[in-house]
């Protein structure tokens, strides 16, 4: 992967659990790495792109934080204007979704999780082709390097699922944690389904009685408590999201604030 780049010339690196103390309290295994999003503004003030990935994010569901530092080092020729921050909201939500409705519900602190990613690599979505190619159309012009990062496709993550779960049960061992939240169907479909008949999050059910509860599963000779939950994005309301799955996720968390 050191051969792909963002706009601008980023290369893109892996993305992973830097702070590796063992003894966890809850592995968290979600899709694909994040990234830094940027406003591209020309020089007569115009924008061209309201968030274009120029790099990759700095820790694993990052919550934004540096985010002016980090685009202030990415130097662009004069005469393509600036970059600036995106929206708020475009950088380091799904860190944010991640603390706030998911681990804080249960009672865990980012510092007490592992986290983990299918891919621990950042990856173009849909949103981002357009403004990939308007890059790249003059990138050649400015001596700048065409943005190569890989379109997101689930089949990458198939072909790779085999020797990607030895990858992820190896750091599941490190993290000592027993107790595993999966975030949306992919972790189920590939990672979870090594050891389980269940694919999807709906297996589990898709009720206010069914959502979020623990499942004891084997993995590797070991019982871990498996809580099945939502993608961020659905959690968080970030984009696409789906409402069925929002709703019961905030039924989920309230039922946590409540308390007994």
């Amino acid at each position: 992967m050191n051969s792909y780049f963002f706009p601008f010339g980023q290369k893109l690196t892996k993305v992973q659990q830097t702070e590796t103390t063992p003894n966890k309290e809850v592995f968290v295994l979600g899709v694909y790495a994040s990234a830094v999003h940027a406003k591209w503004i020309d020089n007569d003030g115009r924008i061209k792109v309201q968030a274009l990935a120029i790099a990759s994010e700095p820790r694993i569901f990052w919550t934004g934080e540096r985010v002016e530092e980090i685009i202030a080092d990415i130097k662009i020729p004069e005469e393509l204007g600036k970059l600036i921050p995106s929206n708020k909201n475009l950088n380091g939500p799904s860190g944010i979704a991640l603390d706030e409705l998911f681990l804080k519900p249960l009672g865990y602190l980012r510092k007490q999780a592992w986290l983990c990613d299918l891919l621990p690599e950042s990856r173009v979505n849909p949103n981002q082709q357009k403004a990939v190619k308007m890059y790249n159309d003059i990138a050649g012009q400015y001596g700048l390097p065409l943005s190569t990062i890989p379109k997101f496709r689930e089949d990458e993550i198939r072909e790779n699922a085999e020797q990607r779960h030895f990858e992820i049960l190896d750091e599941l061992e490190k993290s000592g944690a027993n107790t595993i939240i999966l975030l949306g169907d992919l972790p189920i479909r590939w990672f979870l389904h090594f050891f389980d008949k269940r694919t999807k999050l709906s297996e589990f059910g898709n009720s206010q009685e069914t959502y979020g509860k623990r499942h004891d599963i084997e993995i590797n000779n070991i019982t871990y408590s498996v809580i099945p939950l939502c993608h961020p994005r659905n959690a968080a309301r970030l984009g696409a999201f789906s409402k069925t799955w929002a709703e019961l996720h905030d039924d989920w968390v309230c039922f946590f604030q409540k308390g007994p």
